[in-house]
């Protein structure tokens, strides 16, 4: 640093430079290098290197996380410091755990253009995020400097974690269940039964470890971990989903048990390593769409400040494109932008052993540098993604869709080798033949076979297809059958957040209900969507909770409920054993049928055919009813060899019961392995199931029925 830009520095006291320190220490620095990104530790210091397309850019260093004023600020020289828009530089004697951040100046020709000589700025390439104790969002908003109100940064060093030889599951879709979490919901709750320290943490997620392995899902997909605003949220609330990321190569502070940035990294590399232990893959929600950054109004803490119009689809008449409904979009398409998903993806690979992501809104990614909806063939961060040998074998699912109607359900999955797709329509179409809408059967018949009509490949794997009836976004499935109505009051927004078509029916009464009538339809409901569900073929998501009667009493959009509406009551799983054990039964039942995990489309062919084939009936064998009243659907599933075995489902949506044939297989016997109408016992293993007799049956009112065929040569 010169000797004018040292006394410039000292014009503006409230930046806290000290000057002779500074001054003397600028004198040690060395030029730097542009990579790797972010902060890296050697062995005689720290090399810091950052994109920002700025005309001034400072490192400011910290003693401690809270200081409220940097102990040093080093201006970067454009010459020495700078190469291209990377500036970086080397800084001699610091060591792991140094606390830094960064502050840019330059031209603002935009109104969008964020570029805050007085906001402090994170590195998008941060390995850890410290003082949100003091973070405030209306600083970080306002006009001023919000020094000790901002995020800062932490150096962290070379892993010397011991994985011990930890092996990734790589579970192959058709045989995978995953289960949709929130990590902080799963054991906040003072019914967890974990020590107080760990609810809430990845240390309280491990210790329930033993409840994943006896419901039997191999994976479970983590809502947002990566450093997100708390803050972005109604005024008295707070951001719980987490949909708001800061720092992308980062862990949520707060989801941690561990208070120093090396302990919060390696409790979830435990919990990564335990899980994978039993048998469990990790997949990570991540949000690649947009920032907690927001609109112009938003605040400034990261990217706004370093390099605005490169990070964000922007311009200087409609200000931010918002893609994603939270105020603006990633230019995921813009080379740099890219460069960092890909190195964070990377990483998340690499160095914290996870097995696979799911994209939120990731048509966002769809689009071009300027906004334009274009195919995934030519959207080169998707291609880069799908292509990258560290990401090969990585579980990728993509979210289809944007908050705008850039729709690519289909269209995504089948220009893509290796891109599952969460199935939208799978979830509306079941819900509303389920619910007993008229029209509904014929679509209900097409998710359940594979969607053959959406995915029109033939070679598609029919486990690319991520079959789910209730996710984090809307209601529980026991609030499915519970509301007509979605009830967001306690959201702060009037009740006008959150989706208004949401194709549930509250058998008849709306909320809780100490009717033993509408209780018992409820919890046959339950069990018919999740039977229809683990009896379709695709790969079935679970929802947190939804297999104990978890209920958000009817809010539709929890994302700013961090409270017992959104957490899980561990005192359920004993309430509602039933249904826990029936859940537990289904998910083992789809893991052992070599019927529900084939790679190819089921053939649709009513003859006999060498092939695994998907033959359907009605109320009559091989005549189905895709009227408009029809409210019945039967199928049959029929293994190419004997050691397939068979299956028949029926499916009652009518509000009486119903009189269904059932196929004769020569050699075999049916066997009622479910009957969602059956108390207690709605699953029975095939060993003591009752055998059917005759050609017919009767399946009762909004129920499910399932027979599984028996070799009589092999009867007990």
């Amino acid at each position: 640093m010169s000797n004018d830009q040292v006394e410039d520095c000292c014009r503006d006291n409230k930046r806290g430079c000290k000057h002779s320190a500074e001054n003397e220490h600028n004198r040690s620095n060395q030029p730097g290098k542009s990579f790797p990104l972010g902060s890296t530790v050697l062995e005689d210091g720290i090399n810091f290197s950052v994109f920002a397309s700025c005309s001034e850019l400072e490192l400011l260093l910290f003693d401690a996380i809270d200081a409220e004023e940097p102990s040093q600020i080093i201006r970067l020289d454009h010459t020495h410091n700078r190469t291209f828009h990377y500036w970086h530089v080397f800084v001699p004697g610091l060591k792991a755990g140094q606390v830094y951040a960064y502050r840019t100046n330059g031209q603002n020709d935009l109104s969008v253009f964020q570029h805050d000589r007085e906001k402090i700025l994170l590195d998008p390439y941060s390995r850890a995020v410290v003082n949100a104790e003091n973070y405030s969002r209306a600083r970080a908003s306002a006009v001023g400097s919000n020094c000790h109100a901002a995020f800062r940064s932490v150096a962290i060093g070379r892993c010397d974690y011991d994985w011990a030889g930890d092996v990734p599951p790589r579970t192959s879709y058709a045989k995978s269940i995953i289960y949709e979490m929130h990590v902080k919901g799963f054991t906040k709750h003072a019914s967890s039964g974990v020590p107080l320290v760990k609810r809430g943490t990845f240390a309280g997620l491990q210790e329930k470890i033993p409840y994943l392995k006896r419901l039997g899902i191999t994976a479970v997909e983590l809502m947002p971990i990566q450093f997100f605003d708390s803050q972005d949220a109604p005024e008295g609330l707070s951001n719980y989903w987490g949909y708001s990321p800061l720092a992308y190569f980062s862990l949520h502070s707060g989801y941690a048990a561990a208070t120093d940035a090396v302990g919060i990294i390696d409790e979830f590399r435990d919990l990564v390593k335990a899980l994978h232990k039993e048998g469990i893959e990790v997949i990570l929600d991540v949000v690649f769409n947009h920032s907690g950054e927001g609109s112009e109004s938003g605040p400034i803490v990261s990217l706004k400040g370093l390099a605005n119009s490169t990070y964000y689809i922007v311009d200087s008449i409609n200000g931010y494109a918002d893609f994603s409904g939270c105020g603006n979009s990633l230019r995921g398409n813009n080379s740099v932008c890219q460069r960092l998903i890909l190195d964070c993806l990377r990483y998340w690979v690499s160095e914290m052993h996870v097995d696979g992501f799911r994209f939120d809104l990731a048509s966002t990614l769809s689009r071009d540098a300027s906004g334009k909806p274009q195919s995934i063939e030519l959207s080169s961060v998707l291609s880069a993604i799908e292509s990258d040998p560290v990401l090969a074998g990585s579980k990728l699912i993509a979210e289809a869709w944007d908050a705008t109607g850039f729709y690519q359900i289909g269209s995504f999955i089948n220009s893509s080798d290796w891109f599952a797709e969460w199935n939208g329509p799978f979830r509306d179409d079941i819900r509303k033949f389920l619910k007993g809408d008229n029209g509904s059967a014929k679509a209900a018949a097409e998710r359940i076979a594979g969607s053959s009509d959406i995915y029109s490949n033939s070679d598609r794997e029919p486990h690319r297809s991520i079959h789910f009836v209730t996710c984090h976004d809307g209601f529980t499935l026991r609030d499915l059958v519970s509301y007509n109505q979605k009830h967001n009051m306690d959201n702060g927004e009037n009740n006008a957040d959150g989706n208004n078509s949401n194709f549930s029916w509250n058998c008849g009464f709306e909320g809780p209900s100490e009717n033993c009538e509408v209780e018992s339809l409820r919890s046959r409901q339950i069990k018919n969507f999740l039977t229809v569900l683990f009896f379709s073929q695709g790969t079935p998501m679970l929802l947190m909770g939804d297999e104990i009667g978890r209920t958000q009493q009817g809010n539709n959009n929890a994302y700013c409920q961090d409270n017992e509406i959104s957490w899980f009551d561990w005192k359920l799983a004993e309430k509602n054993a039933s249904t826990l054990e029936f859940a537990s039964h289904l998910v083992a039942f789809k893991k052992a049928s070599p019927l529900l995990q084939q790679n190819h489309l089921l053939c649709k062919m009513t003859k006999e055919c060498c092939c695994p084939r998907i033959v359907w009936h009605g109320i009559k064998l091989d005549l189905p009813d895709w009227s408009e009243t029809s409210h019945s659907l039967a199928y049959s599933l029929i293994g190419a060899s004997k050691t397939d075995g068979g299956l028949h489902i029926m499916v009652n949506a009518f509000w009486h019961p119903l009189t269904f044939e059932i196929p004769v297989i020569n050699g075999y016997s049916w066997r009622s392995i479910i009957d969602t109408i059956r108390l207690p016992n709605s699953f029975q293993d095939v060993e003591i199931a009752e055998e059917v007799k005759g050609n017919e049956i009767i399946v009762g009112e909004r129920s499910v029925t399932v027979l599984f065929a028996v070799d009589n040569g092999l009867k007990s």
